[in-house]
């Protein structure tokens, strides 16, 4: 089980959908992630170069014929941090969760004061 871990290069809308796809599958074509996206072939570009650049994907260009593709496959750092930003994520559901279930007859949790600070850096 990945360590929950937000990450905010991931989190962008278009690159999460992203990764959600590529997970899924050893390798996809460009095309087919640029049609299933619904973006422009620049706009995916752009993603991919960010998450490529991170060490997340790779990319590779394959020649059948006269026609030549780009293939997209996440790394293996590309996955555990996928991973691990839906781990994030999910502990952040479950938290919202344990509000209570209101109207439903459930018993409330009582909400208690909680500061939320930065760790240092360095």
């Amino acid at each position: 089980m990945p360590y929950p871990l937000f990450d905010e290069l991931i989190h962008e809308r278009t690159r999460l959908q992203l990764c959600g796809l590529l997970a899924a599958v050893v390798e996809a074509e460009f095309a087919t992630l640029r049609d299933s996206l619904g973006v422009s072939d620049s706009a995916l570009s752009k993603h991919l170069k960010a998450l490529d650049e991170a060490g997340y994907l790779t990319t590779r260009r394959q020649r059948e014929g006269a026609k030549t593709f780009t293939l997209v496959a996440m790394t293996e750092d590309g996955r555990h941090a996928f991973c691990g930003h839906v781990a994030a994520i999910q502990r952040l559901a479950g938290v919202a969760s344990m509000r209570g279930k209101g109207a439903a007859g459930a018993a409330r949790v009582p909400r208690k004061h909680v500061t939320l600070t930065r760790r240092p850096t360095g």
